[in-house]
């Protein structure tokens, strides 16, 4: 009786207590929604069932002297002193608990603007290196931790991140290399990340390129770049004589992104050429001159281009009761004195300079004159919002103006009847088939004034052919520009020749979208 009353408390008993052991504090705490915030107090004071864990590493250590953990042979965590005295708080005690485990990345739930981009984002082998030390985590370190992952030479590329919790109710939230930095050798990843929590590894976060595709893109890219600029600078003269013929508030508005694509595509190549010609670690103040102007040309592009879309915008819509006083030198202030702030402030805080691209196959460089990636962390964050940030509103508002065009299209062609009674059907379906034409040109024409080719950026997170796609018609802009200002010339010498045109419907939009002087 006694003998089974005793089996039956210690029973009991350890079930009770099963939560208390390290290797039960991950399945205890993935019973509730929010299980990192348990999950990081629990490891701290579990209990091990014995003298070995797997994956989990527990040290009393001396906050005074830097420390190594390796909760498996694979991962390894070098803590410095720095960092376990931050961690002491305001307890007086020397010696701090110290915990790295190893959670497979199924755990962690990305929140939904993520999840899109879930084929792009591996963890290298499921792996999450959790490290708290202390009585608290601590964020920007002066030394930072450093944790490494072997790898032996299974990927080729990796980036270090650590988990960024956005929602504490679900748990979910998202991968983040802000203030991690990667290296890597034949056969281990090395991450110095200046906080405490879970790190990973993403391997292939992104398309790498070989030296032997960016050879070919750097081919294209100075072929497209050469054309592009004397056929816009061929296009500004165009424009100039359209302008002195019939002077336009349009025509204007082309003439000044031509200039800032001239600019931007000029600039471009005498950035790649000098870069090149610098040495390994020599930066000059020629450099840090060509990237301000680079940076400044593509802002101006991109900002005339949206000036572009919204001059659309009152011509489609606002169609009466739109004149602005001083309406070309207003637009000349956003223009040019947008881009030229954005590009002093960065030139002051010494933004630009000498910009390093990595082969993923070789251990060779390129070298341009840009937005340098030695900057402070901070500067390069308002820097890159001017250069992904304001290019995706350009676009997305481009976009819309460029729908508001295919619906007016579509409504005038609905809307004409000119051979709704003709019984030659031949030629009617000829006469569609070149109104069809002359609409996806119209289309195509646009799509390159309102920029939105730099909307095919997305495209090079997904596949290397997309990168192919945006360098080639990203870097013919200037030819395309070209293009269009030949069809509006030889459209305002038809008009001016012709003043009965057949095709009333397409006339009407070319005259409607380009040449009003409203």
């Amino acid at each position: 009786m006694w003998t089974t009353l005793f089996i039956t408390t210690t029973l009991c008993f350890s079930v009770s207590q099963a939560g208390d052991f390290c290797e039960n504090v991950l399945d205890e705490c993935r019973k509730h929604d929010s299980w990192i915030g348990c999950y990081e107090d629990r490891i701290m004071t579990c209990k091990p069932r014995g003298r070995i864990m797997t994956g989990i590493k527990q040290l009393k250590v001396d906050s005074r002297q830097e420390v190594d953990v390796s909760p498996t042979f694979e991962h390894r965590v070098h803590i410095p002193s720095s960092a376990l005295q931050r961690s002491r708080g305001n307890v007086p005690e020397v010696e701090v608990q110290v915990v790295a485990s190893v959670i497979n990345s199924s755990y962690f739930k990305l929140s939904r603007p993520e999840r899109s981009r879930i084929q792009q984002i591996q963890v290298f082998r499921d792996s999450v290196v959790c490290v708290r030390a202390g009585n608290r985590a601590v964020e920007n370190l002066s030394q930072p931790i450093t944790l490494t992952f072997k790898h032996n030479k299974e990927v080729e590329s990796g980036t270090c991140v650590f988990w960024q919790e956005t929602s504490a109710e679900d748990g979910t939230g998202y991968w983040s290399g802000q203030g991690c930095e990667t290296n890597y050798t034949a056969h281990e990843f090395i991450c110095s990340c200046k906080r405490q929590r879970f790190f990973a590894v993403l391997v292939n976060p992104g398309i790498s390129v070989t030296k032997a595709h960016a050879d070919k893109l750097n081919y294209i890219t100075y072929i497209g770049s050469g054309l592009s600029a004397p056929f816009a600078l061929i296009s500004l003269f165009i424009y100039i004589y359209l302008h002195r013929r019939h002077p336009e508030k349009s025509i204007s508005l082309h003439m000044q992104l031509t200039v800032a694509m001239f600019c931007l595509h000029l600039t471009f190549l005498l950035s790649s050429l000098l870069a090149q010609l610098l040495k390994e670690k020599e930066d000059s103040s020629s450099c840090l001159v060509l990237g301000l102007v680079l940076h400044w040309s593509l802002l101006a592009t991109l900002t005339w281009s949206a000036l572009e879309g919204f001059h659309l915008y009152l011509l489609l819509i606002r169609v009466f009761n739109i004149y602005v006083r001083r309406y070309l030198l207003k637009l000349s202030l956003i223009g040019w004195g947008f881009p030229t702030v954005v590009a002093a402030v960065c030139g002051i805080s010494r933004v630009y300079g000498k910009y390093t691209l990595n082969y993923s196959d070789s251990n060779l460089t390129q070298h341009m004159c840009w937005i340098s990636d030695k900057s402070e962390q901070k500067l390069l964050i308002v820097s890159h919002i001017t250069t992904v940030a304001f290019p995706f509103f350009v676009v997305v508002f481009n976009a819309c103006m460029l729908g508001l065009v295919v619906f007016k299209i579509w409504d005038l062609r609905r809307g004409d009847r000119n051979f709704g009674s003709s019984s030659d059907w031949k030629k009617i379906n000829k006469e569609k088939r070149k109104r069809l034409w002359k609409d996806c040109v119209t289309v195509l024409g646009l799509s390159c004034v309102l920029g939105l080719p730099w909307g095919l950026a997305s495209t090079t997170y997904v596949s290397l052919g997309g990168i192919y796609i945006f360098t080639v018609l990203n870097s013919l802009q200037g030819l395309f520009i070209f293009l269009w200002s030949v069809a509006l010339a030889w459209s305002n010498s038809r008009t001016a020749n012709n003043s009965s045109i057949r095709d009333s419907s397409s006339q009407k939009m070319m005259t409607t979208s380009f040449n009003s002087k409203n």
